[in-house]
């Protein structure tokens, strides 16, 4: 519809659409010439750049299914992924070459493919001799999208357990681009800013967003504070994605520089926003737009507009349409203001679990997405996240939620970034601790710390055991990893449990 108009800006790379589609159109004739077919599950193993852009609307032209792979992980871990989906062929570029031979050893059927960097998909640099099965050697002449088609199988950021590959169709991606752009509205000179990984869903609906609002996805190779800055203040961004811990980084690398009017919408998703976050956000007029989602239902659920970012301070906001929100069970809501598990049901939520029929199974239950998070709804229909019931502590009885201890903690001056985990305990059952990371040029004890919580909080929801470090562990997506920091813990745990028994 508007083939002149810019689709891609990726450091020196500006493509129009017709630019686009030309480079996607290109790559998927080299790849069918070499056997990539339609149904086959294709793994990308790409930075964030325009050759995974090019990559992506070119299996969907041929049909294929993509499977976008997380760049950080191990080739264990890769490899494994690679069997539960059953993927054809995998394609890599030369950062990651070495990390893909490692995941396909021992898998003679994988067919491997590398694109140059340099022309943003060029003629394969690394290759293996078996082609992809049902081979086809020309492009399908129609290049149709039926929503109901899958698009892609996206793995989970497993916080609390081993990732699942998440069945998404381009209905899913449709409808959460619609849903999206009625709540937050569309501008004829909009551009949105993806500086979170392009292989995790809150990435790759950017660029689903950029065809079907026909504005230009501005694509950063990894995220760097004051790049991002300098785009949102030379470059015309209009809208930026980002987790709390990157806005925190951005706001922190401006100072007191305020963002330009230019700037309308900071979607702030991943994880419960820290209160502080909030509130410096308010205090500086920044646009921030707390989003609710989860791979499950192709990124966002519910999300509040900036302007109620004061008057419903905490809130996710209400459900994209036309998605609906629940707090219960399929049968029962909860009434408002009650604790409970969140719902989703809509034409958002995904297929179901690639190879996981039982999983599937549980998830979908009774016609509604079962989250497994926890949160209520308010008498206006507004959501509250309040954690994952994975998370959830019970010490003696009384539930506590991490997240809001770690809202408390993150309010102490000195405190950088926390997470909270349970403990376990011979008298409680489970008590809670915390790991910290302490602002750089200050100096905090644990009583200093469990002293300022036990102001705020209930005595059973203050932490027991404290601990300091340089980094908390979180996933690519930049969520908190709490399994990661109990594993850590418990570690450190036992060894000092060790000491102090002699051994």
């Amino acid at each position: 519809m508007s083939p002149a108009r810019p689709a891609l800006i990726a450091g020196d790379h500006r493509w129009s659409f017709a630019e686009l589609d030309r480079r996607a159109g290109r790559v998927a004739r080299r790849l069918a010439a070499r056997g990539v077919a339609a149904g086959n599950r294709v793994a990308v193993l790409l930075r964030n750049g325009p050759q995974f852009v090019a990559v992506t609307h070119a299996l969907s032209k041929l049909g294929a299914v993509m499977v976008p792979m997380n760049i950080r992980l191990a080739g264990c871990e890769l490899a494994a992924q690679l069997k539960e989906v059953g993927a054809a062929a995998l394609i890599h570029d030369r950062a990651t070459a070495a990390r893909a031979e490692d995941a396909a050893h021992g898998m003679p059927d994988l067919w491997r493919a590398g694109v140059d960097d340099r022309e943003g998909c060029d003629e394969p640099i690394d290759e293996t001799a078996t082609p992809a099965p049902t081979a086809e050697k020309a492009m399908p002449r129609c290049a149709c999208l039926r929503l109901s088609a899958v698009q892609g199988i996206f793995f989970t950021s497993a916080t609390s357990g081993r990732a699942k590959g998440v069945r998404l169709t381009f209905g899913n991606h449709w409808w959460s681009a619609v849903g999206s752009a009625l709540n937050l509205g569309l501008l004829p000179d909009d551009r949105w800013l993806a500086c979170m990984p392009l292989y995790h869903v809150g990435g790759m609906a950017i660029l689903w967003r950029s065809v079907i609002y026909g504005i230009p996805a501005v694509v950063h190779e990894s995220f760097d504070p004051e790049m991002v800055n300098r785009d949102i203040d030379t470059a015309g961004v209009t809208l930026v994605s980002v987790v709390p811990v990157m806005l925190q980084r951005l706001l922190d690398a401006r100072g007191q520089r305020p963002f330009p009017p230019t700037l309308r919408c900071l979607l702030l998703g991943g994880a419960p926003a820290p209160q502080p976050l909030l509130e410096a956000c308010l205090r500086i007029g920044a646009p921030v737009a707390p989003t609710y989602g989860l791979t499950e239902a192709a990124s966002q659920v519910a999300t509040l507009a900036p302007e109620d970012a004061g008057r419903k301070f905490g809130s996710v906001g209400g459900p994209l349409f036309p998605s609906e929100l629940r707090i219960g069970g399929p049968r029962r809501a909860a009434p408002a203001g009650e604790v409970g598990e969140i719902l989703v049901r809509g034409p958002t939520v995904m297929l179901g679990y690639a190879g996981r029929r039982a999983e599937t199974a549980r998830a979908l239950r009774g016609g509604w997405l079962h989250t497994g998070d926890l949160g209520y709804i308010d008498g206006d229909g507004y959501l509250y996240v309040v954690d994952r019931r994975d998370d959830l502590i019970v010490s003696g009885g009384e539930n506590v939620y991490p997240a809001e201890v770690e809202r408390v903690l993150e309010e102490h001056p000195g405190i950088e970034e926390a997470g909270v985990i349970r403990m376990r305990s011979a008298v409680w059952g489970q008590t809670v601790g915390a790991v910290v990371k302490v602002r750089v040029g200050m100096q905090l004890s644990e009583h200093e710390i469990r002293a300022f919580c036990a102001q705020r909080l209930a005595g059973y929801k203050v932490p027991r055991h404290v601990w300091f470090t340089d980094a908390l562990p979180r996933t690519a997506a930049g969520k908190l990893s709490r399994r990661s920091l109990r594993e850590r813990i418990e570690g450190i745990a036992e060894k000092e449990d060790q000491t102090s028994s002699g051994h």
